[in-house]
């Protein structure tokens, strides 16, 4: 049986360090939490802040900016459902999150999640302001859910 408990951005970022795949630590967020077997061990966290692209920054939506287990069963789930619960309860319209194609989303269809678009992929550099990939730059899934009751 899983539980619920809050974390702070730093030991979430040093469970993500240890054990994500592609993806490094957040620099902020607006909470998290993780999920804890029986014995009280930390078996995945969830990352919520602002949306990364502009176009989506717009007071009303956050977006799950990580996820990471340690492939415990329904941990993802249980943590997805727990980010978009608490997303509603603050007020906010949408949450979304990116999952690379590579991907299936049941624990985010699981979770009450809607698959809203596949996006093109690509890489955040441009001559305007270099960057360096640090993520895969495939196609992605947006997923999506909305706050029936805005």
């Amino acid at each position: 049986m899983l539980k619920i408990k809050p974390i702070s951005l730093k030991e979430a970022n040093q469970y993500i360090a240890d054990k994500h795949r592609h993806h490094k630590p957040v620099v902020g967020w607006k909470y998290g939490a993780a999920a804890a077997d029986e014995t009280g061990e930390i078996v995945g966290v969830v990352v919520v802040g602002r949306p990364v692209a502009r176009g989506a920054d717009n007071g009303k939506t956050l977006e799950v900016t990580r996820l990471c287990t340690d492939g415990t069963q329904n941990a993802c789930s249980k943590l997805y459902g727990v980010a978009r619960r608490v997303a509603f309860e603050l007020g906010y319209e949408k949450i979304i999150t990116y999952t690379l194609t590579t991907e299936e989303g049941a624990s985010l269809r699981a979770a009450g999640w809607k698959l809203e678009d596949v996006t093109a992929g690509g890489s955040w550099n441009c001559a305007s302001r270099p960057r360096v990939d640090k993520a895969p730059t495939i196609p992605k899934y947006r997923w999506s859910s909305i706050n029936g009751n805005s």
